[in-house]
């Protein structure tokens, strides 16, 4: 039977994967590249949005893509808490990374899953089944395995900003369809606000938390690993830029399940890569830390999915018998009201 026109093939959906498995690894390796030698985290941040936006806007001069320019108070409002929570995740995941191992970062942000679906009960009222709440207890375990059992030394501070990091993911998640609603349903439009307001409301922020000083030695030339820094804000700006779009298109083309799998894939990928790269210390602990977090992920994504399908099924059923009863019930009516005619 041929596929329907809108069913993405295998080939595309493979290469997509793979582009955003290779994106998402390449901006990990990155950024703890440039995190290990700077001393202005934030700023480092700021540098990758604004060249993500001069990529917007370049593709948009060129024809490639258009992003909105319209900025008024309703848009700003209405995205505000988006913004913030942006601003306030993607900082703390720079913060994560500098004081962890690339290898443990994924164990460090291994409450993202728990904590999504904690906050979808209590802002969404979404209700989850043991099934799903199992699965939720699954990662944890594998939290407190790499953080509390295992014998390695972990940075309390990273760790704290990793749970805060995990938290603003699952409030980003919550907030995000509210911030679709206001800019039309466009991703790409979301995505373009998302970095542009974010790189104002950072600056800021890194004025405040006392980075100017490194800054300055930054523009003058005098910082440490400038190399480091400018090589790295450039690929990673680029990266993200990138990452917008391949996000938009691994939506469209893959499965939850594929993403998934391939989100475990770039979990073990990112150890790995840590270990050989930066020679990062890679316990047992953390190994099987790492291996129940990804099992608790998985777990969950196939409930999820057998969950989402039986609701699916059982609404086209109901909807099916439904409407033949009422047919039945119409004939059967229609027969009780000739037999009686006819007494």
């Amino acid at each position: 039977m041929a596929q329907p026109e809108d069913t993405p093939n295998r080939l595309h959906v493979a290469a997509t994967v793979s582009f955003y498995l290779v994106a998402a690894l390449a901006m990990v390796m990155a950024n703890k590249w440039v995190l290990n030698v700077t001393t202005a985290p934030l700023f480092f941040l700021l540098t990758q949005l604004v060249i993500a936006i001069l990529l917007f806007l370049l593709v948009h001069v060129i024809g490639m893509v258009r992003v909105p320019m319209r900025f008024d108070w309703p848009l700003l409002k209405g995205l505000a808490p988006l913004v913030l929570l942006n601003v306030v995740a993607l900082s703390s995941n720079n913060y994560t990374l500098k004081y962890v191992d690339a290898s443990f970062y994924q164990v460090a942000r291994g409450l993202v899953l728990p904590l999504t679906v904690l906050t979808s009960y209590i802002y969404l009222h979404s209700r989850p089944s043991v099934r799903i709440l199992v699965s939720c207890a699954v990662v944890t375990a594998g939290f407190i395995i790499g953080v509390f059992l295992d014998g390695a030394r972990v940075s309390v501070l990273g760790v704290t900003f990793g749970i805060a990091s995990s938290l603003m993911s699952a409030l980003h998640a919550v907030v995000m369809k509210r911030g679709l609603d206001i800019v039309g349903g466009s991703a790409l439009d979301l995505s373009w606000y998302s970095n542009l307001l974010s790189a104002v409301v950072l600056v800021p922020c890194v004025v405040l938390v006392g980075e100017a000083p490194a800054v300055w030695d930054i523009v003058t030339g005098r910082a440490v690993g400038l190399g480091t820094f400018l090589w790295g804000s450039s690929i990673t700006g680029a990266i993200g830029f990138l990452m917008s779009i391949a996000s938009i298109l691994s939506i469209k083309v893959t499965s939850p399940i594929t993403h998934m799998v391939s989100s475990a894939i770039r979990g073990v990928a990112a150890s790995l890569l840590g270990l050989w790269l930066f020679g990062d210390f890679l316990s047992s602990g953390r190994i099987c830390a790492i291996a129940v977090i990804l099992a608790g992920s998985l777990d969950y994504t196939w409930v999820k999915h057998v969950e989402t399908s039986a609701v699916q099924q059982t609404k086209q059923n109901y909807e099916r018998v439904a409407l033949e009863d009422v047919e039945e019930g119409i004939s059967v009516h229609k027969e009780e009201l000739l037999m009686k005619a006819e007494e």
